[in-house]
Protein backbone atom coordinates (compact mmCIF):
# COMPACT_ATOMS: atom_id res chain seq x y z
CA UNK A 1 0.00 0.00 0.00
CA UNK A 2 1.26 3.66 -0.94
CA UNK A 3 2.33 6.19 1.97
CA UNK A 4 1.73 10.08 1.69
CA UNK A 5 3.16 11.73 4.43
CA UNK A 6 2.13 15.26 5.73
CA UNK A 7 3.23 18.17 8.49
CA UNK A 8 0.44 20.19 9.76
CA UNK A 9 1.24 21.78 12.86
CA UNK A 10 1.43 18.63 15.82
CA UNK A 11 1.39 15.37 14.57
CA UNK A 12 -1.31 14.65 17.23
CA UNK A 13 -3.79 16.54 15.25
CA UNK A 14 -3.06 15.90 11.63
CA UNK A 15 -3.11 11.93 13.18
CA UNK A 16 -6.31 12.49 15.18
CA UNK A 17 -7.89 13.91 11.60
CA UNK A 18 -6.96 10.82 9.15
CA UNK A 19 -7.41 8.33 11.06
CA UNK A 20 -11.06 9.66 10.64
CA UNK A 21 -11.42 8.06 6.56
CA UNK A 22 -12.01 5.24 5.21
CA UNK A 23 -9.27 3.67 3.54
CA UNK A 24 -6.83 4.91 5.54
CA UNK A 25 -4.65 2.08 6.86
CA UNK A 26 -2.75 3.28 9.87
CA UNK A 27 -1.19 6.92 10.47
CA UNK A 28 2.20 7.46 12.43
CA UNK A 29 3.50 9.93 14.11
CA UNK A 30 6.84 10.96 13.33
CA UNK A 31 9.78 13.23 12.07
CA UNK A 32 10.93 14.02 9.05
CA UNK A 33 12.34 17.16 6.64
CA UNK A 34 15.82 17.69 9.25
CA UNK A 35 19.15 17.10 9.15
CA UNK A 36 19.47 14.64 12.34
CA UNK A 37 19.29 11.02 12.52
CA UNK A 38 17.06 9.65 14.95
CA UNK A 39 15.49 12.88 16.46
CA UNK A 40 13.81 12.49 19.68
CA UNK A 41 10.81 14.89 20.36
CA UNK A 42 12.61 17.05 22.53
CA UNK A 43 15.25 17.14 20.00
CA UNK A 44 12.94 18.31 16.97
CA UNK A 45 10.95 20.94 19.55
CA UNK A 46 14.18 22.29 20.16
CA UNK A 47 13.69 23.37 16.66
CA UNK A 48 17.66 22.64 15.99
CA UNK A 49 17.38 19.32 13.72
CA UNK A 50 15.31 20.85 11.45
CA UNK A 51 12.80 18.32 10.91
CA UNK A 52 9.37 18.76 11.05
CA UNK A 53 6.36 17.25 12.96
CA UNK A 54 4.81 14.92 10.35
CA UNK A 55 2.39 11.95 9.69
CA UNK A 56 2.90 9.30 7.70
CA UNK A 57 -0.09 7.61 5.84
CA UNK A 58 -0.73 4.36 4.75
CA UNK A 59 -3.62 3.77 2.44
CA UNK A 60 -5.65 2.01 0.53
CA UNK A 61 -5.22 3.32 -3.19
CA UNK A 62 -8.87 1.54 -4.14
CA UNK A 63 -10.37 3.42 -1.92
CA UNK A 64 -8.94 6.85 -1.46
CA UNK A 65 -6.49 8.70 -4.26
CA UNK A 66 -3.39 11.18 -2.98
CA UNK A 67 -5.62 13.85 -4.41
CA UNK A 68 -8.46 12.71 -1.87
CA UNK A 69 -5.39 12.82 0.97
CA UNK A 70 -4.48 16.40 -0.11
CA UNK A 71 -7.57 17.69 0.30
CA UNK A 72 -8.11 16.37 3.66
CA UNK A 73 -4.86 17.61 4.70
CA UNK A 74 -5.24 21.57 3.18
CA UNK A 75 -8.60 21.20 5.18
CA UNK A 76 -7.13 20.80 8.58
CA UNK A 77 -4.34 23.34 8.40
CA UNK A 78 -3.74 26.49 7.84
CA UNK A 79 -1.36 26.67 4.96
CA UNK A 80 -0.91 30.10 4.99
CA UNK A 81 0.87 29.96 8.22
CA UNK A 82 4.64 30.27 8.23
CA UNK A 83 6.64 27.55 10.73
CA UNK A 84 3.48 27.95 12.92
CA UNK A 85 -0.06 26.27 13.09
CA UNK A 86 -2.39 28.08 16.00
CA UNK A 87 -0.09 27.95 19.34
CA UNK A 88 2.55 25.85 17.67
CA UNK A 89 5.21 28.13 16.76
CA UNK A 90 8.67 27.07 15.03
CA UNK A 91 10.22 25.52 12.14
CA UNK A 92 8.63 22.42 13.40
CA UNK A 93 5.16 23.01 13.04
CA UNK A 94 5.78 24.26 9.34
CA UNK A 95 3.11 23.20 6.44
CA UNK A 96 4.94 20.42 4.47
CA UNK A 97 4.36 17.62 2.12
CA UNK A 98 7.35 14.98 1.62
CA UNK A 99 6.39 13.32 -1.67
CA UNK A 100 7.27 9.86 -2.06
CA UNK A 101 7.92 9.57 -5.76
CA UNK A 102 7.37 11.71 -8.71
CA UNK A 103 3.93 11.46 -9.59
CA UNK A 104 3.24 12.66 -5.98
CA UNK A 105 5.52 15.49 -6.04
CA UNK A 106 3.44 16.31 -9.60
CA UNK A 107 0.16 16.02 -7.90
CA UNK A 108 1.09 18.09 -4.75
CA UNK A 109 3.27 21.02 -6.69
CA UNK A 110 -0.88 21.41 -9.22
CA UNK A 111 -2.65 21.26 -5.93
CA UNK A 112 -0.33 23.78 -4.35
CA UNK A 113 -1.17 26.18 -6.94
CA UNK A 114 -4.63 25.19 -7.28
CA UNK A 115 -5.51 26.10 -3.83
CA UNK A 116 -3.06 29.33 -3.65
CA UNK A 117 -5.64 31.33 -5.48
CA UNK A 118 -8.22 30.15 -2.41
CA UNK A 119 -6.52 32.35 -0.12
CA UNK A 120 -5.55 35.95 0.77
CA UNK A 121 -2.50 35.28 1.95
CA UNK A 122 0.18 32.93 0.09
CA UNK A 123 0.30 29.72 0.50
CA UNK A 124 3.63 28.58 1.95
CA UNK A 125 3.29 24.78 2.34
CA UNK A 126 6.86 23.13 1.49
CA UNK A 127 7.33 20.70 -0.85
CA UNK A 128 10.09 18.30 -1.07
CA UNK A 129 11.12 15.04 -1.61
CA UNK A 130 10.80 11.88 1.55
CA UNK A 131 14.29 10.85 2.18
CA UNK A 132 13.73 9.47 5.69
CA UNK A 133 11.09 9.15 8.09
CA UNK A 134 11.52 8.77 11.54
CA UNK A 135 8.63 7.33 13.59
CA UNK A 136 8.03 9.43 17.09
CA UNK A 137 8.79 7.58 20.01
CA UNK A 138 5.50 5.16 21.42
CA UNK A 139 3.28 8.13 23.59
CA UNK A 140 2.96 10.57 20.60
CA UNK A 141 1.15 7.39 18.86
CA UNK A 142 -2.84 7.42 18.81
CA UNK A 143 -2.37 10.62 21.12
CA UNK A 144 -5.84 11.70 20.41
CA UNK A 145 -7.33 8.25 20.93
CA UNK A 146 -5.53 7.62 24.05
CA UNK A 147 -5.91 11.13 25.87
CA UNK A 148 -9.66 12.34 24.36
CA UNK A 149 -9.89 14.69 27.59
CA UNK A 150 -6.56 16.08 27.26
CA UNK A 151 -6.95 20.26 27.31
CA UNK A 152 -4.73 20.43 24.30
CA UNK A 153 -6.63 17.75 22.55
CA UNK A 154 -9.70 19.35 23.46
CA UNK A 155 -9.07 22.53 21.90
CA UNK A 156 -7.59 21.68 18.73
CA UNK A 157 -7.63 17.91 17.73
CA UNK A 158 -11.51 17.85 18.25
CA UNK A 159 -11.96 20.67 16.02
CA UNK A 160 -10.16 19.09 12.87
CA UNK A 161 -11.77 15.55 13.40
CA UNK A 162 -15.13 17.34 13.87
CA UNK A 163 -14.60 18.88 10.17
CA UNK A 164 -12.90 15.87 8.68
CA UNK A 165 -16.34 14.09 9.64
CA UNK A 166 -18.53 16.96 8.76
CA UNK A 167 -16.79 17.08 5.40
CA UNK A 168 -15.86 13.96 4.20
CA UNK A 169 -18.74 12.19 5.65
CA UNK A 170 -18.99 9.68 3.06
CA UNK A 171 -15.33 8.30 2.93
CA UNK A 172 -15.47 7.89 7.23
CA UNK A 173 -14.35 5.13 8.70
CA UNK A 174 -17.64 2.87 9.80
CA UNK A 175 -17.18 2.46 13.56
Amino acid sequence: MPNATFGGGCFWCTEAAFKQLDGVESVTSGYAGGHADDPTYREVCSGDTGHAEVIQVTYDDETLEFADLLEVFFTVHDPTQLNRQGPDVGTQYRSIILSHDDEQHRQAEAYIEAVDEEYDDEVVTELTELETFYRAEEKHQDYFEKNPNDAYCQMHASPKVEKVREKFQDNLQQA
